[in-house]
């Protein structure tokens, strides 16, 4: 076999990866922004989950995308484990259409359509409007041709007498039905897939040998099992970094696929043979039998079909125990609770930008939680008494103020990254509304620290000291502001539509107020000799930078609503 051979057998393989990747990531852009809201109407139940996995697998023609998503929203806290389960069970159906599209490659020559489509697509792409149905266009094409070109490369090679016979003869070693020949063919896909990190080409290979004839079709069974766990491998390597349950629901994932191919290695021989008689296939026929390379490639996605049919069928049942046995053997991290790092959002856990801006929005909800956990303990500095908790207290505010710079700097980037994808104009404005809120909430950190440091300056001159009533005022203050930073994270835990802008306005508007009123008492205390000036300048300092912190809220308020709420 020459060297131009196996570039035009790589090549088109390239190809047919290029075509799958392009037409997922069309039709992923497409279909973005509703499946979130599929997957809030159809996660009722354990079979309205099915459905939704086999919804959004169809709709982005990828497992490992929509597995990928399913771990994410998981991650993200929007979907519970119980859900993902089935969810991934739909996933294992809704991509066994895959294979349906390249038996159809090698069922007839479509080529002569790819061309067309080709010319339609480039149009659609120039006028721009319909772009994303010119992509999908184009990657349908490329599909189709790389198949094209894989079939026929493949029967050429087939067909010279000397690589033919070597080929040949490489599997003739395994035809025996034995159960050390059937594990070789399944952890050869096994790693296949892992190594090209996708089954739909290894799917594409497999195919082909078995319909030239060079692999019998019950070895092509094996691969195509072991395709189906090296599929899996992708989402639990991408999961290692997330939080608990995501690595669980990509745990799942995989424990679904090893325990149908467990069953399916005690049960192949029946089932195989009802689903040749099924096509009307007989595995002994030679394959220069007219029609053998169409229906042995149908032969291959009818068992990878009626496989993950059945196994989400058994298996469905067994949900709860399945949620059990990952729970058990993946367990929390010892330090996840006090784990400051991000949660949600985990680089390259989700391919499709329009839904990783939900994983943003997330962690941004932990990060208004956080700063307003930071301004409790800086309340709590205020009135501890005891100078060692005093001081770890400190450093814990110092921590947390160490802690909203990288988070900031964390999602900041983050989003840079999707916004560098191709993105709905309601997306982008989310972005941009994203960036503005997480600066603000930075600069709550920072007001927090500021006040830590100011109560910490006092305690440690031990020369300043506040008056009880001092002591008085800027608790009010303090409770004004809290009120506006659990306004503040009403807002943005919920819904935009539902909140009251007049509460965080008339808050705002008590704050100023309080402030203005207490600048000039401070005055007055000050020429009266009620305390010093530099106790005043102290008193001022805390008071003032609860206002500026109560601003901040405000522009975070005013970035997730998209309105000016204040004059």
């Amino acid at each position: 076999m020459s060297i131009w051979i196996i570039f035009k057998l790589l090549g088109s393989l390239a190809l047919l990866m290029f075509g799958m990747k392009a037409m997922s990531e069309a039709l992923q852009k497409m279909a973005g922004p509703q499946l979130r809201h599929v997957l809030d109407a159809m996660t009722t139940n354990r079979f309205t989950c099915i459905l939704t996995g086999i919804f959004v697998t169809a709709a982005v023609q990828s497992s490992t995308a929509s597995t990928l998503m399913t771990v994410s929203f998981v991650n993200a806290g929007l979907l519970d484990l119980i859900q993902a389960i089935p969810i991934v069970m739909g996933a294992h159906i809704g991509t066994t259409i895959t294979a349906w599209i390249m038996s159809l490659g090698f069922s007839f020559d479509i080529t002569d359509y790819v061309y067309l489509a080709l010319f339609v697509g480039i149009i659609l792409i120039y006028l721009k409007k319909h772009g994303l149905w010119g992509e999908l266009l184009f990657g349908v094409s490329f599909l189709f041709l790389g198949l094209s070109i894989l079939k026929n490369t493949g029967l050429s090679v087939v067909s010279e007498p000397e690589t033919g016979s070597a080929i040949s003869a490489f599997f003739a070693q395994y035809n025996q039905s034995t159960l050390l020949n059937s594990m070789f063919f399944l952890l050869m896909g096994l790693i296949l897939t892992i190594c090209v990190q996708s089954s739909a080409a290894i799917m594409a290979i497999t195919m082909m040998l078995c319909s030239t004839g060079v692999l019998h079709v019950d070895q092509g069974i094996m691969l195509v099992l072991g395709e189906n766990i090296g599929t899996t491998i992708t989402a639990n390597i991408v999961a290692m970094s997330a939080n608990t349950s995501a690595r669980r629901a990509a745990f799942a994932h995989m424990s679904i696929n090893v325990i149908g191919v467990a069953w399916m290695l005690l049960a192949l021989r029946p089932f195989y043979g009802t689903v040749c008689n099924l096509i009307g296939f007989d595995p002994n026929m030679p394959s220069t039998t007219p029609g053998f390379m169409a229906k042995a490639s149908l032969v291959l996605a009818t068992f990878h079909t009626s496989f993950n049919v059945c196994n989400t069928l058994l298996l469905v049942w067994f949900v709860p125990y399945i949620e059990k046995f990952v729970s058990m053997v993946i367990k929390p991290r010892k330090d996840e609770e006090e784990d400051f790092r991000l949660h949600f959002i985990t680089s390259g856990i989700m391919k499709t930008p329009e839904l990783s801006v939900l994983e943003a929005h997330k962690e941004i909800e932990q990060f208004a939680v956080r700063m307003q956990k930071m301004f409790a303990m800086v309340h709590q500095l205020l009135t501890e008494k005891d100078p060692k908790e005093f001081e770890k207290l400190y450093a814990r505010i110092e921590k947390y103020e160490s802690i909203s710079d990288n988070m900031e700097l964390e999602i900041a980037n983050y989003l840079d990254q999707v916004g560098d994808a191709h993105l709905s104009d309601d997306t982008k404005s989310k972005i941009n509304a994203m960036l503005r809120e997480i600066s603000e909430l930075e600069s709550i950190g920072d007001s927090n620290y500021n006040i830590a440091r100011t109560i910490h300056r006092k305690v440690s001159g031990g020369d300043a000291h506040f008056t009880e009533q001092q002591y008085e005022y800027i608790h009010q203050m303090m409770e004004l502001t809290d009120t506006a930073l659990s306004q503040m994270n009403v807002l943005i835990a919920g819904r935009k539509d539902a909140f009251n802008i007049s509460r965080s306005q008339n808050i705002e508007n008590e704050i100023n107020k309080y402030r203005s009123q207490l600048k000039s008492q401070n005055i007055n205390d000050v020429n009266n000799h009620t305390y010093t000036y530099t106790e005043g300048t102290m008193y001022m300092d805390i008071i003032n930078e609860c206002e500026k912190l109560g601003d901040y809220v405000v522009n975070v308020v005013e970035a997730r609503i998209g309105m000016r709420i204040t004059e």
